[in-house]
Parts: structure tokens; sequence; C-alpha cells
């Protein structure tokens, strides 16, 4: 004859149901810096029971495996979405179509699906392709880090630890998703914020994609010269800083900059305009006019630096 549980096994059970991880299956599609940031971060929040990782290299998939990054590596992406809970997209943006098709025919009533694409308006057009009358369940995000390294021996589990994390949800975006994504990407300890798609675009185009594309265009500029080797001899901290981004995965801003070629279009024809305006002041000899450009900008740089400074030492942390 069974006996009825006591109030010490009632406590008991209490205990284990909010020690449970909030995520028990996480599937991260790109296996990279961002992802496999994002799965150590959740892993050391003690808030998921398993992550699943897919990758075109199984090398590099091996690689996470080794380094304590997946828990596992994926062999059938649909079968796996069957009971996963969360699913992350850090693949390069051109690359998301093909995985969200793969997906979305399996994808069980509890799983979410997020992304950590650079740009939204694209990744929004082809989830909702994709993913039809579940795309209640996608909500698109966007982590403000990075690094130039890339690769699983990349990833740390402090990546996103105050920086900012822009969330860009649709009016049909599900509210219990939209919740969960939050709380993910709060456990990695981000600044999470909220945009529209279309603004989302516009800001990054402006202070992201086209600073990448500049920093890209000198060092191919140097590069293609006959005595580069001269030049890149006598660079210094100035081109090293400037240049810091064109280290960056060159497939992945390929997409980035396809994907928001409207705004960076934009931003690069009103870029263009301000050098226009300030080879005129060079030819002209016109050295107050550049003294005049030079400070505005020493000015509003610096009282970015600070405001970065200020919330570094907080609780928000600086931003790419």
């Amino acid at each position: 004859m069974s006996q009825s549980a006591g109030p010490d096994t009632a406590v008991g059970e209490v205990a284990t149901t909010l020690a449970r991880p909030r995520f028990g299956k996480v599937l991260v599609f790109g296996v990279g810096l961002i992802g496999g940031s994002f799965a150590l971060a959740l892993k050391a929040a003690a808030d998921v029971d398993e992550v699943v990782g897919f990758g075109r290299s199984l090398a590099s998939l091996r690689q996470a495996l080794a380094l304590g990054v997946i828990d596992r590596v994926g062999a059938n992406a649909a079968q796996e979405a069957v009971d996963a809970d969360l699913i992350l997209l850090a693949t390069p943006v051109g690359a998301m179509a093909e995985v969200l098709t793969r997906i979305a025919p399996s994808l069980g009533p509890q799983a979410i699906v997020t992304d950590a694409g650079s740009t939204k308006s694209d990744v929004v057009a082809v989830a909702r392709a994709a993913l039809g009358e579940q795309f209640a369940r996608f909500v698109p995000a966007h982590p403000i880090a990075g690094a130039e390294n890339s690769g699983a021996a990349a990833a740390r589990q402090d990546l996103f630890a105050g920086r900012k994390l822009v969330l860009t949800p649709l009016p049909e975006t599900s509210p219990t998703a939209l919740a969960r994504v939050r709380d993910a990407w709060a456990l990695c300890g981000a600044d999470v914020r909220e945009l529209t798609p279309e603004r989302h675009d516009q800001i990054f185009a402006a202070v992201s994609h086209l600073p990448h594309l500049l920093s890209f265009a000198l060092v191919h500029d140097l590069a293609q010269r006959d005595e580069r080797d001269l030049f890149f001899t006598y660079a210094a901290s100035g081109f090293r800083d400037f240049t810091r981004i064109a280290a960056s995965h060159p497939e992945m801003w390929r997409d980035i900059c396809l994907a928001n070629r409207d705004a960076l279009l934009g931003e690069l024809d009103s870029y263009r305009a301000e050098l226009d305006r300030l080879r005129a002041a060079l030819a002209a000899g016109d050295g107050a006019r550049l003294e005049a450009v030079f400070d505005v900008a020493r000015t509003a740089r610096r009282a970015w630096a600070d405001g970065v400074s200020g919330a570094a030492t907080g609780s928000a942390g600086d931003s790419r």
C-alpha cells in the first residue's frame, strides 16, 4: 500500500520544478562566435538541458563539441526540431531561408525560433514565407556584440554581457514567444531593446554596415598596390583601429551588405557627399572648414565614448 507524500516530499517536488532549466533542448544553427557564445551563456546560467549544434563543417562542429560549446552534433534538423524548445539561427543571413524551410514542417508545438542576423527586414520576409502559419513563433533578434575572430574557438560565455540586443517583433509575434526569447537573451546578460525591422536596418546601415564597407575598401585598396608591403610595414595604431573590422568574416558581410542594400546605398551616398565636401575644403586650402568639421566630429565621438564608458560601469555596457 503506497503512502501519501508528506510535506517534505511536496517541498522537494516544488524545488525541483523551480530548479528546472527554462530551456530543455536548444538547437543552434551556426556554432561560431555568436551561436557558440549564446550556447555557452545559457549553459553558464544553467538554464538549458541540451544544446544540439548544426553547421556546414563537421570539423568545426567536432571542435565545438570538444570545447563543450555544444552537447551533441545534430544529424537531422527536421527530426531534432520536433522536441526543441528554442532554435537559434546564427548562420549568415543568406543561409537562413534554407534552414527555416527544413525545420518548418517539423516544429513541435512548444518550439520558438529566433535568429542573430545583422539585418532584419530580409530575415523577417524569408521567415514569413518559410514558416507560414507558424510565423508568430519567430522572434527576430540582433545581438550587438562581436569580434573580428570567428568560429567555435572564439566563442565565450560573457560575449553578450552588458551588450545591447535588439528584438524586432512584428504585430503578429506571439507575446509568449517574445517573452521567452527576451528571457533567453537576458540570461546571456544582454541589455534587451526593441525596434521595428525597418528602423533597425536604417540605423545599422549607418553605424555598422557602412563602417565595415569602408574598412574593407581601404584595406583592399592598399592590398592591390604594387608597394603594399611597404605601406603595411608603416601602418600603425590609427590604421589598426580603423581597419580592425576588415578582418571580419567575408561571407557574412557579403550577405549583410546585399540584404541591406537600399539603406546601405543611401548611407554610402551620404558619406560620399561628406567626402566631396572635405575634398573641396582640402583643395581650396580651407583650413577653417576642415577644423570645424574635425571639431564637430571630435565632440560627437567623445560624447558617444563617454556614454559608452559610463554605461559599461553600470548595467548597459557597450555595443558594436
